[in-house]
């Protein structure tokens, strides 16, 4: 069906030429049109401009959003919705001062969620996974990034994978699948770390190339997790199979995971609380992209990633919710866009353009998805009636979503 929205208070996201990705100082600059008229076709971006130049369409839906504004869906590139069960009693451990390392040490965390998954069945996992991606939707999510990483196991990593590929068959969204056996050590291989990765890499690998499970690959390189020297190996096994490396990196420490991911032309390096300078030089000479998870750092009390640096430095930064039932139960990226306004000092034209166009390369959808353009698909959040786009980050709290659109089609 062909829509019409007109009388438009400001169409924010105009990109009128193709754009990746913006960076440093282009980050404050984000275009709109006020007074604005915008065409669906097909589920695409067929028109747009401003209201003294509206076309009649002859069989198109109007659609009067008078005093409402509309921007190009979130885009999250960096999430672990696929889980099964919760990590709530560990929430309270933390409230009662462990740390999120010595939850792991005790068995918690990672390892915890890799139990309860193993015992569920794929049906179930589905089944709760569907859930939270219906929420996120209702949020304002029109591409998801889904990562596997709670198997730990030949038969849980695959079916991690296969529950993705039902919800990518079953929703309209964009999703993306990322391969992140590497994300924890199972206690099977506690003395055999090499071993489970060549595991990984013998038995899960050549599946996931056959049944064509995931686009990107991932490693949680931290102390106490993986070493530069696991990064690099699961990498290159990765690019032999076609996957595009999106890797954790320096979350806690600063142990060489970004020059590593750069070396191996990774598409985004995601967390960055810790960053030294020679991070910051290493990103210069890339086309990686940094993704920042302020919801990560404010559920575990860590420090934000340094945005001011990031950005300060001429480098771009992407926005993400690293929805996962231990660092980050939540997959709202509204609140991200808060969060970052509030504790990373971005203003909300930088933080706006980190959570849509940004967002949009860091999981390779920006040719189709992230900003306002003419033959993008029709991935939309039209607002309820508010005074600035920068209300959103402002009024953290609240609901200011009336409709989202996905391929032009209200849910």
């Amino acid at each position: 069906m062909t829509k019409l929205f007109i009388n438009i208070k400001e169409l924010v996201q105009v990109r009128t030429e193709p754009v990746s990705y913006v960076s440093g100082e282009e980050m404050k600059v984000l275009p709109t049109l006020k007074n604005a008229y915008l065409l669906v076709k097909d589920g695409l971006i067929a028109d747009f401009g401003s209201m003294d130049s509206c076309p009649e369409i002859s069989g198109a839906k109007v659609i009067d959003v008078r005093g409402k504004m509309i921007l190009p869906a979130w885009c999250d590139s960096h999430t672990h919705i696929v889980f099964a069960g919760n990590r709530e009693g560990e929430f309270v451990d933390r409230i009662n001062g462990l740390s999120y390392e010595e939850i792991a040490q005790r068995g918690g965390g990672i390892l915890n969620s890799a139990k309860i998954l193993n015992e569920t069945s794929e049906d179930e996992l589905y089944r709760q996974s569907a859930v939270r991606l219906e929420e996120i939707m209702k949020l304002g999510t029109g591409a998801v990034e889904i990562k596997s990483g709670y198997g730990l196991t030949v038969e849980g990593e695959l079916k991690m994978l296969r529950v993705i590929k039902r919800l990518k068959e079953s929703y309209p969204l964009e999703i993306k699948a990322t391969f992140l056996g590497a994300h924890a050590i199972p206690a099977k291989y506690k003395e055999d770390k090499s071993d489970y990765l060549q595991m990984l890499i013998d038995e899960v690998l050549p599946v996931i190339a056959e049944e064509k499970l995931a686009e990107y690959i991932d490693i949680f390189c931290e102390t106490g997790y993986f070493s530069v020297e696991d990064t690099e190996l699961i990498l290159k096994a990765g690019q032999k199979y076609g996957l595009q490396p999106k890797v954790h990196v320096n979350q806690f420490n600063s142990i060489g995971g970004v020059q590593a991911s750069v070396k191996y032309n990774a598409l985004s390096v995601d967390h960055l609380e810790e960053l030294k300078d020679e991070d910051i030089e290493a990103l210069r000479n890339s086309t990686a992209m940094p993704v920042a998870l302020p919801g990560c750092s404010f559920f575990l009390g860590i420090p934000y990633t340094p945005a001011r640096r990031i950005i300060d430095a001429g480098l771009p930064l992407a926005l993400a919710t690293d929805y996962n039932p231990g660092s980050a139960p939540s997959g709202d990226m509204n609140f991200a866009v808060s969060a970052a306004c509030v504790k990373m000092k971005m203003n909300p034209e930088e933080a706006i353009n980190a959570a849509t166009i940004n967002a949009a390369y860091a999981m390779g959808v920006e040719k189709s998805l992230g900003s306002i353009t003419i033959g993008k698909k029709a991935n939309l959040i039209l607002t309820k009636k508010i005074n600035s786009y920068g209300f959103i980050p402002y009024s953290f709290a609240g609901n200011h979503i009336e409709k989202v659109y996905l391929n032009g089609e209200g849910i």
